[in-house]
């Protein structure tokens, strides 16, 4: 069970209104109650941040808001203590141009370490080709002193490294094993799909450019990586893989690839997407296309590679507003433990982001002011300023439902100003509704959202079932229910997820369960349960006792 921790957001321990390494050592005992067994931190590196951590100047230091090196030993100390293990992000797809790397680089055209990133010529007065940043806008940057371009597939202080330079390569090798070699248990790679750029795509030849993922020798540069540095060590890898397939999933992650434990896919991250904004819409999302998406994942890589479960992460909107219904009280609660349900019982490792456990929901922005991000900044600038794409108020609506402030605000620890985070000005607004979305609140109440999280980790730990059973999929076309049947050594799993705030009353439950099946946990009291219905956001999941039930321990 994985918890993922954005630092700034997490737990702020000086006051300064910034989360701090000091302050999640604060909250070890919680992530342990919770039934965390790794946490995955978010960049605590030095930076300038100009993308909040994930452009690093020096990938060997801790930024000073975040604490010092020694406070950072203290919590891998404790955290072990507490039978936790920490993996830590692996941003080298690019750095900070603030980096020593970069700055050499860039000092002359003959420098050795020119060839440690991406220059290429202009075309024709611009830039090389149209290849677009991430970001929105060119992924090219002029460089005035030495009269080339550089290549940023993220905002322009953060320059890709050229992983075709064998000593570049070598320099991240070496700087994984002083990780790695400090005790730590791992790496969750960032775009790691994208360190192989294709020719195509630094052509100065003024055309498109061409995908830059999973390029020509990513696979040989992970297998490198796994002979020199991972193998060596015992820890959990997985990678970022943006644009990954399940057939290419199986390169980086099949068993026996030598290359990475698992990876993420975002097929799912597309299922509310818009074909000409992308993320920025108001759409929502397509149920029978989750289904198809999480089955076709869930299927393929059945016995030959680990899958991710994951509704959210740092740069995702919140799952219960996503997802899930936050018009009245009881939705948000009944819809966040139904979307609990659904994942975790599916087969891989569940990820939950920080809050998720307590059905924290989007922030209610009102103006772009409030908003911190870089990305969001620059989708207002492109669609509303310069395309015309969308008036300031559909931006603003698109924004309160996609942009990634939306996981950033702060951790909601009690009903305090500050929810506990901070005693300061929390550098991002912290959600109002922390007066009754809170963990102290939830800690205390067996009926809350919390406390569902704890007993889905306790039953996956107790049911090998649920950890390694096959998938099949039940009712696929239907447009308000997710269905699916987990098997193994003979037993079953049954599990009834109901995505809509209607009562089910026409589906034929009863072919789905035997009556000697056994109620394994649901979001409703069995007492308001009704044979043959599915109430509001209602989940169920029923076990047939077999070889795969729970462990004799």
């Amino acid at each position: 069970m994985v918890y993922q921790i954005y630092p700034r957001s997490f737990q702020d321990s000086t006051g300064d209104g910034v989360g701090d390494i000091p302050g999640i050592i604060q909250r070890l005992d919680y992530l342990k109650y919770l039934g965390v067994d790794v946490i995955w931190l978010s960049p605590v590196y030095t930076s300038p941040n100009v993308d909040n951590g994930y452009d690093i100047s020096d990938y060997q230091a801790i930024l000073p808001q975040f604490g010092t090196m020694d406070d950072f030993d203290r919590l891998l100390e404790k955290a072990h203590l507490c039978g936790i293990r920490i993996v830590m992000d692996l941003v080298v797809n690019h750095t900070s141009d603030q980096h020593a790397w970069f700055m050499e680089s860039r000092s002359s055209q003959d420098n050795p370490k020119r060839d440690w990133y991406l220059w290429r010529d202009g075309y024709e007065g611009g830039a090389p080709n149209a290849l677009t940043s991430v970001f929105s806008g060119p992924a090219w940057q002029w460089d005035q002193t030495t009269g080339q371009y550089y290549l940023h597939m993220f905002s322009r202080e953060q320059p890709d490294v050229n992983w075709g330079n064998e000593l570049l390569r070598q320099a991240v090798y070496d700087m994984m094993k002083w990780w790695l070699d400090k005790g730590i248990d791992g790496f969750r790679m960032d775009v790691i799909s994208m360190i192989s750029k294709p020719a195509a795509a630094l052509a100065s030849d003024g055309g498109p450019g061409a995908s830059v993922v999973n390029g020509p020798h990513v696979h040989e540069y992970l297998k490198q990586m796994n002979q020199q540095v991972l193998s060596h060590y015992d820890i959990m890898t997985v990678g970022e893989t943006v644009g990954v397939t399940v057939d290419e999933a199986k390169k980086y992650a099949g068993y026996g690839s030598d290359e990475l434990n698992m990876v993420f896919q975002f097929e799912l991250m597309e299922v509310d997407s818009d074909e000409a904004t992308g993320k920025w819409t108001t759409r929502g999302f397509d149920l029978v296309r989750m289904k198809e998406v999480l089955s076709r994942w869930q299927t393929g890589l059945d016995g030959v590679a680990w899958n991710c479960l994951f509704w959210s992460n740092h740069d995702q909107p919140r799952v219960v507003s996503r997802f899930g219904d936050t018009s009245t009280e009881i939705f948000w609660k009944k819809s966040a433990t139904m979307l609990a349900t659904c994942l975790h019982m599916m087969q891989g490792t569940p990820f939950i982001y920080q809050g998720e456990e307590l059905g924290m929901t989007n922030y209610p922005f009102q103006t772009l002011d409030d908003c911190q991000d870089l990305e969001t900044h620059n989708a207002y600038q492109e669609l509303v300023v310069e395309k015309k794409v969308f008036s300031h108020e559909e931006m603003m609506a698109a924004i309160c439902t996609s942009t990634r402030d939306n996981a950033r605000t702060p951790m909601q620890w009690d009903a305090s100003p500050g929810a506990g985070f901070t005693t300061g000005k929390p550098w991002l607004a912290v959600n109002p509704n922390c007066s009754r979305i809170n963990a102290q609140a939830q800690c205390g109440d067996e009926g809350s959202v919390f406390h569902y999280y704890r007993r889905l980790i306790g039953l996956r730990r107790r049911h090998p079932i649920i950890v390694y059973g096959s998938y099949e999929l039940l009712l696929p076309q239907d447009d308000r229910v997710y269905v699916y049947r987990r098997s193994m050594d003979g037993a079953g799993l049954v599990v009834m997820c109901n995505f809509t705030a209607q009562t089910i009353t026409d589906l034929d439950l009863g072919s789905l369960v035997d009556a000697q099946d056994h109620l394994l946990v649901g979001n409703y009291s069995t007492e308001e349960m009704r044979t043959g219905v599915l109430a509001p956001y209602e989940a169920r999941v029923y076990l047939s006792q077999g070889r795969g039930g729970p462990d004799a321990n």
